[in-house]
């Protein structure tokens, strides 16, 4: 968390999680195009670090609806609206990022918790029903 927009704190952010985590593989970056995120330091970071860039096209959260699921998690069920403070608000998204990493079983990955899911290799098995496709195939139905 930072107290402006500038790329450092993203920055400070994105090198605390490559220290923390230096095996995985295979990441994709998602971010909307806040100018932090689109800055030479933050690109050159991640393509370093061999990280796919997703960025949305208009800004759009639905663009990456799987991204922003993690933020919505995060908003809705563990952390409230307002703090009193900056450092309240930091502790509390401490508190929220290691809640849905460690304790939170997620369906998306077999009902693991994330920090789990990392340690395992080969696909997991989803445990959440897509309902765009299973619109999509009775509309299918009815066409045919």
């Amino acid at each position: 968390m930072s107290k402006n927009l500038s790329a450092n704190g993203p920055l400070k952010a994105l090198r605390m999680a490559l220290i923390s985590n230096p095996i995985i593989t295979d990441l994709i970056h998602h971010s909307d195009r806040g100018v932090q995120y689109c800055c030479d330091d933050y690109v050159r970071l991640l393509n370093n670090n061999n990280i796919r860039i997703s960025m949305t096209e208009n800004g759009d959260p639905l663009e990456n609806a799987l991204a922003e699921r993690v933020n919505g998690i995060l908003k809705t069920e563990l952390l409230e609206e307002v703090y009193c403070d900056f450092k309240a608000a930091q502790q509390a998204i401490a508190v929220a990022c290691s809640t849905y990493n460690h304790l939170r079983p997620h369906g998306s990955i077999d009902n693991l918790k994330p920090f789990e899911a990392h340690q395992k290799s080969g696909e997991l098995l989803k445990r959440w029903k897509n309902y765009y496709q299973v619109n999509k195939r009775k509309e299918m139905e009815m066409i045919t």
